[in-house]
């Protein structure tokens, strides 16, 4: 028989504690991981897709020169397939203003020939207009800008206006 050393007491666990510990860290990060992806990627779908971030401006940016290759840029306004879009508007209005359009009475079929209805302002709002001069595809698109005042035509549900639709001078 061989005579047993004495140990000094470690500190900290032992490896047969960390053992069992380590697959459940490691299950633990990936997981966070997971999660603060798809956080990042459902914040990017969400902002995208909502009209205030799409079209609303207010107050107007101070951009001194190119306003509409800076919003667009900025914004990441782009059409299908990364195409530029022929036009795109932004409206220079507080978003509750905008939102009190869904309480409109001036009510239309929209233009695309379907069932849904579109909501058209009583007053006028200030708005630019972008329109494409340069470019096919996304981010090499440059745009003319023109202020315009004229009514907003949106689709809405339950939450307020979902989709810009087009202007009425």
């Amino acid at each position: 028989m061989l005579p047993v050393r004495a140990t000094a007491k470690t500190k900290g666990p032992s490896a047969e504690d960390v053992k069992g510990i380590s697959p459940l860290m490691i299950l633990m990060v990936i997981i966070y991981l997971m999660l603060l992806f798809w956080e990042n990627e459902q914040n990017e779908e969400g902002e995208a897709s909502t009209i205030e971030h799409l079209h609303v401006d207010y107050p107007q940016s101070d951009v001194p020169v190119r306003y509409c290759n800076h919003m667009v840029l900025q914004r990441v306004i782009r059409g299908p397939d990364n195409t530029c879009k022929k036009e795109h508007v932004f409206i220079h209005e507080r978003p509750r203003n905008i939102n009190s359009v869904c309480l409109s009475p001036k009510t239309m079929n929209c233009q695309n020939h379907s069932a849904t209805l579109c909501f058209q302002s009583l007053t006028e709002f200030k708005m630019t207009v972008c329109q494409l001069v340069e470019g096919t595809r996304y981010p090499a698109c440059r745009y003319h800008m023109s202020s315009v005042e004229g009514f907003i035509v949106v689709t809405c549900d339950n939450m307020g206006p979902v989709t810009f639709q087009r202007y009425v001078k």
